[in-house]
């Protein structure tokens, strides 16, 4: 996982705005707000990739770097990594940028390991890339 201070040149994955419903009672946004929203592009790579429905098994090393406020635009790159017969592995980076200001922040970055499952919710194979 990378310290670059300079967001990714793909193209997100999600991009959405931190509310006042996604705070605790201090005013800070949850960190459970923003492990979801990971979740959630992560997801839509892995599905991509997969080609049909997927799981989430594991969540690996999440460090806040930064914190994320009300009002602030965050913005998710999600990039797969590595994929095995039924897994694959998702690189999730998420960035702040303040309402009125140009300057993005790296909020936090974690692994997320998705197995492609079938209806019935059993593992399935992953189709050729």
């Amino acid at each position: 996982m990378s310290d670059a201070a300079i967001p990714p040149i793909s193209q997100p994955a999600i991009r959405t705005v931190a509310m006042p419903s996604d705070t605790n009672p201090a005013g800070d946004i949850f960190g459970g707000w923003l492990m979801w929203q990971m979740d959630l592009a992560a997801g839509l790579a892995a599905t991509r990739r997969a080609r049909g429905r997927c799981a989430t098994v594991a969540v690996e090393a999440m460090t806040f770097h930064n914190p994320v406020h009300v009002g602030d635009e965050v913005t998710l790159y999600a990039d797969v990594i590595s994929t095995g017969r039924t897994s694959m592995r998702i690189h999730i980076s998420a960035w702040r940028r303040e309402r009125d200001d140009e300057t993005s922040m790296r909020v936090t970055e974690a692994i997320f390991t998705f197995v492609a499952i079938d209806e019935a919710g059993r593992k399935r194979m992953l189709p050729p890339a």
